[in-house]
């Protein structure tokens, strides 16, 4: 069952990503050469207390940490710990999440530690957004599950091949629903798979975390002996990128960017929906 929900419902949802876009702002700030991925958890945890919001990932399924870091070849759920230490030309992502009054918030965004990086990493990290933008763009009223997939897929092959050969669209995990849950109905792929079908009608009131996760190689993962790192199986670094975003009547809010997707979408063609913070 997708959960539908009110402006109301809405508006609190954009709450909880607006302390999702702060904790990215401060542990984008902090991850350069020398910090540890524990110091980079303990700002996010500063800031969602700051906040008066509580972490989504923090025990979620047992998990020890309140954000996901993901350091080169590991794609997604990376344990922030001491012993990790950023270095110069290190590649991390950093999932994080918050909730608002039982209202969730989810988003992931790349960054590059340091300087030194290859321009297939520069270009793997932005085929990587761009590709979640494109599947933003197609959430669209009377749209179907599978064309946010196939805008995400397209957007992707339609890319100059890197030097590996081809772009590696993560098969094991992808997009979501989210509201009262971090993790709810449906699972939103990102490629187009004809097992799955068309998927549900998209209608205002449909909210989707939509994430793509993206190698230089393969599409192929395993997930380490601690139960969570989930790394790529030959070795090559991944980007990942996502946003929370709600369809209204009136189009498109994107709940965890600090404009409400507002410029990026202008630049799609596309008219963000008002932005319930604007008016708080």
């Amino acid at each position: 069952m997708v959960q539908i929900k009110t402006p109301e419902q809405i508006a609190k949802m954009r709450e909880a990503g607006l302390v999702v876009a702060a904790i990215h702002a401060a542990t984008r700030e902090a991850a350069v050469p020398g910090a540890t991925t524990r110091d980079l958890d303990e700002i996010a945890r500063k800031v969602i207390a700051d906040h008066g919001a509580k972490s989504n990932f923090l025990g979620y399924g047992g998990f020890p940490a309140t954000i996901c870091t993901s350091v080169n070849e590991v794609v997604v759920h990376g344990i922030p710990d001491e012993k990790t230490v950023l270095k110069d030309g290190d590649v991390i992502s950093i999932d994080c999440g918050a909730i608002i009054d039982g209202w969730h918030g989810d988003a992931a965004y790349t960054a590059f530690v340091g300087t030194g990086h290859s321009q297939e990493l520069l270009e793997l990290s932005r085929v990587t957004e761009e590709s979640m933008w494109a599947g933003i763009a197609a959430m669209r009223n009377g749209a179907r599950l599978v064309d946010v997939s196939r805008a995400i897929e397209t957007y992707i092959r339609r890319q100059p091949r890197p030097a590996t050969g081809r772009y590696g669209i993560i098969e094991d995990y992808g997009g979501h629903g989210i509201g009262t849950e971090m993790h709810m109905d449906p699972h939103l792929l990102n490629y187009v798979s004809r097992k799955r079908g068309r998927g549900p009608k998209i209608v205002a009131g449909f909210c989707l975390a939509i994430e793509p996760m993206v190698s230089l190689g393969t599409p192929h993962t395993e997930v380490l002996a601690d139960d969570w790192t989930v790394v790529t199986t030959d070795g090559t670094w991944s980007a990942h990128w996502e946003h929370s975003v709600a369809l209204t009547e009136e189009g498109p809010l994107v709940l965890t960017a600090p404009d409400g997707g507002k410029a990026k979408l202008a630049e799609l063609g596309i008219t963000a929906a008002p932005d319930p913070a604007a008016s708080a």
